[in-house]
C-alpha cells in the first residue's frame, strides 16, 4: 500500500511541475502549513523582498485633540467585526486619532495587497515626468518587442494597464489556487506568470480590474529606470516623505517587485502617501509628484463607469467624496479632501461586502462616520 501511496504523491508533483503549478507546494507551506487559509498581512517575511529605506525619519505632528475622543460603538463594532488591525485619521495634515488591535502597534508592518497598484502607478508619473518614458500613451511592445507578435499585443499602452483596459485574458480571482493571481503570488518568475497571458478584448476598449495589468506596468516601468523599482520608490517618495520606517517589497527569484500587490510597511507611513495626494503630490511645498499626473489618477474614466481612475478607486457618488487606494482584505488609504482628512485601516476582513458598485462598503461607512465623528 505504502508504495502505492508514494507514488501517487511522485506522479502528482511529476504532474504539477509539467502543468506550471508547482507555484501550489508554496503556496500550501506559506498558508496551510502555518496555519492561514489564504494570502494574509502578515506573510512579508516569507517572501524574498527588496528594501524600501528612508533616509530623514519625520514623525507625524500630532494634533492637539489627538486621541481624546472615543471612537462611537458603531465604529468600534465594525472594525472589530472586520478584524482591523490599525484605524488611524489625520486631519489638516496632523495625527488626530491612531488606534491598534489584536497585538498590532505603529510599527507593526503589514501587506500592503493591492494598495501597491497605487504606488506602481506614481512611479509611472515619476518616470514620466524625469523623462525616463516618453509618454503614457507609449507602446508596451516598444519596451517588450514579444508583444508586437502578440495578437492585440502591439495596441497595448502604458495609459491602457494604468486605468485597467488592457483587455488581458486574466481572471481576477483570489481564491482559486489555479487562477492566475495564486500563480503570480506564490510562484517563481512574475515573467512567466504575466507574459505567456493573452488577449481577449481589445486593449482601451473596456475596463476589467486585474493585477496582471499593473504588473506588466511595473516591468515597463523597470526597464526605463534601469534601477530596482524598491530603490527608485525609495528615492523618488519614500525619503523625500520622510516616512518613519523602511518597508519591504516582495518580489520573485529574480528580484522583479510585485508591482500589483506586496509593500509592506506602516499604516503610519501609508497615511503619508494618501496626505501626499491632500496636498496635490507637494511635501512642505516641494513638488515631489507631478500635481498634473495626481490629478491624472484621481479622476474616475467613462470606461470604469467613474468608479476607478489609475490605481486609484474613486466614490463621488457619496454626500462626501472620497478617493483611496485599495487593498485585498480591506487595506485602505482614503483621501477626503473637502475634510482635508486621511483615513487609514488595515486588517484581515476575509469576507467584506463589495455592494456599492463592486467598491467595499466598508469604505464608505468609515468615510461617513468619520467625518460626522471628527468634523
Amino acid at each position: 500500500m505504502l508504495k502505492y501511496i508514494i507514488g501517487g504523491a511522485a506522479a502528482g508533483v511529476a504532474f504539477a511541475y509539467l502543468f506550471g503549478y508547482d507555484y501550489l507546494f508554496s503556496g500550501i507551506t506559506k498558508t496551510y502549513l502555518k496555519g492561514k487559509s489564504s494570502a494574509n498581512i502578515d506573510d512579508g517575511k516569507l517572501f524574498p523582498s527588496n528594501i524600501i529605506s528612508t533616509e530623514s525619519p519625520k514623525l507625524w505632528e500630532e494634533d492637539p485633540a489627538y486621541n481624546k475622543s472615543t471612537l462611537p460603538k458603531t465604529i468600534v463594532e465594525n472594525l472589530i467585526h472586520s478584524n482591523t488591525a490599525s484605524f488611524l485619521v489625520i486631519k489638516n495634515g496632523k495625527l488626530l486619532h491612531e488606534q491598534y488591535w489584536n497585538g498590532y502597534n505603529q510599527l507593526s508592518k503589514t501587506n500592503s495587497f493591492s494598495m501597491a497598484k497605487a504606488v506602481t502607478v506614481m512611479l509611472l508619473g515619476k518616470a514620466l515626468e524625469e523623462g525616463k518614458i516618453k509618454s503614457i500613451d507609449e507602446k508596451f511592445s516598444s519596451f517588450f518587442e514579444d508583444f508586437k507578435n502578440k495578437e492585440l499585443g502591439n495596441q497595448l499602452t502604458l495609459k491602457n494597464l494604468a486605468q485597467m483596459e488592457s483587455g488581458l485574458d486574466w481572471d481576477e480571482d483570489y481564491k482559486n489556487p489555479f487562477r492566475p493571481n495564486a500563480k503570480a503570488y506564490y510562484g517563481r518568475s512574475l515573467l512567466k506568470a504575466t507574459f505567456s497571458k493573452r488577449f481577449k478584448a481589445e486593449p482601451g476598449t473596456r475596463f476589467e480590474y486585474q493585477s496582471g495589468s499593473t504588473q506588466l506596468l511595473g516591468f515597463a516601468i523597470k526597464k526605463s529606470i534601469n534601477q530596482t523599482l524598491a530603490s527608485y520608490l525609495s528615492e523618488k517618495f519614500w525619503t523625500p516623505l520622510g516616512m518613519e520606517q523602511n518597508a519591504e517589497w516582495s518580489v520573485d527569484n529574480s528580484r522583479m517587485e510585485k508591482t500589483y500587490c506586496c509593500i509592506h510597511s506602516n499604516s503610519r507611513d501609508f497615511a503619508k502617501l494618501g496626505q501626499l495626494f491632500l496636498d496635490d503630490g507637494k511635501v512642505d511645498g516641494i513638488e515631489v509628484l507631478n500635481s498634473d499626473f495626481i490629478e491624472l489618477m484621481r479622476t474616475p474614466t467613462k470606461k470604469s463607469e467613474d468608479i476607478y481612475g489609475m490605481g486609484l478607486w474613486i466614490n463621488h457618488d457619496n454626500p462626501v467624496k472620497h478617493y483611496y487606494f485599495l487593498g485585498l482584505q480591506g487595506q485602505y488609504i482614503i483621501m477626503v479632501p473637502d475634510h482635508n482628512m486621511v483615513i487609514v485601516r488595515t486588517g484581515s476582513y476575509e469576507n467584506s461586502p463589495k455592494n456599492d458598485r463592486g467598491r467595499p462598503d466598508q469604505v464608505r461607512f468609515l468615510v461617513n462616520e468619520t467625518v460626522k465623528l471628527f468634523n
